[in-house]
């Protein structure tokens, strides 16, 4: 089976995206539907993309950090929309666990499991014309501490909806991967994808891992959006929040958001009693 590749990587290789052809020209298969290749990963988060598949592809996650710190990784992918042609199994010492059925249209659905409990195998699934399959996903792997905050082992988002406790606050403001104080200007529910949008106008920026929040129209206002669950009933309201959460997929995911007013008694609280983990201005 003979495989281009093509192989874009960031200066601190914390994203791939490989593209694999099946055969030369892409559209004869019956000769190598058994053939089975196998690919590695150095980078922490990336995509596949598997153009006319035909056989099956291993697919090798080895980040670049000690083997030993691998059991306490959870990986988690996420199918492309329009993927097609490939079943997506875990599999370990020979056993294959399905994960994702080909021709799954299951929106925004993300499936987790732990570093030690396999790896992927991605197999073709018979097709009368492959030429306009390609299966594809997004990976990432993350701590398992991280990860429990996401999702549960079953692959479904674990509820965010009750509220933090001062510790959990104070802890999310240290660790989240963005951490803003602001409004709620709109909610956009998303029945399909059982998630809501939270149009959010920032008022402080204090931390942001992407460019989720921006500077947006002349008024030079900086405003994003965060999802959640469609279940936790977010709707618009007067007041500040302060807002945290983690990236996930290029998406910015709710954590813990008490009303400002709550945070700034938290926080004042644990600064008298030298109990705060970390600094950050609250005004």
């Amino acid at each position: 089976m003979f495989f281009p590749m093509q192989c874009l990587h960031c200066a601190l290789c914390d994203f791939s995206n490989l593209v694999f052809l099946s055969s030369s020209s892409g559209l004869t298969h019956e000769s190598h539907r058994k053939d089975v290749e196998q690919v590695y990963l150095r980078c922490s988060e990336g995509s596949i993309e598997w153009m006319y598949p035909t056989g099956a592809l291993i697919v090798n996650l080895r980040p670049n950090i000690s083997p030993a710190s691998y059991k306490h990784l959870t990986v988690c992918i996420k199918p492309f929309k329009d993927s097609a042609g490939a079943n997506i199994y875990l599999e370990k010492t020979g056993e294959l666990k399905l994960l994702v059925r080909d021709g799954d249209r299951s929106p925004s659905r993300v499936y987790c499991f732990g570093y030690d409990q396999g790896g992927l195998f991605v197999e073709a699934t018979p097709q009368q014309d492959i030429s306009r399959k390609i299966t594809g996903f997004q990976y990432e792997l993350m701590s398992k501490g991280i990860a429990a905050d996401l999702h549960t082992a079953s692959g479904e988002f674990w509820a965010p909806c009750r509220p933090c406790s001062d510790t959990e606050v104070l802890l999310a403001v240290c660790t989240s991967d963005f951490v803003i104080r602001g409004s709620i200007q709109n909610v956009t529910n998303e029945a399909e994808e059982q998630e809501s949008i939270i149009h959010v106008g920032v008022n402080k920026l204090y931390r942001q891992k992407s460019k989720v929040f921006q500077l947006t129209g002349e008024s030079g206002n900086w405003r994003g959006q965060i999802k959640t669950l469609l279940e936790c009933g977010v709707k618009p309201g007067d007041g500040d929040f302060l807002f945290t959460g983690r990236m996930h997929f290029g998406e910015a995911r709710l954590g813990c958001a008490p009303r400002f007013k709550d945070f700034q008694r938290m926080y004042k609280e644990a600064k008298d009693k030298g109990l705060n983990p970390c600094e950050i201005g609250p005004d």
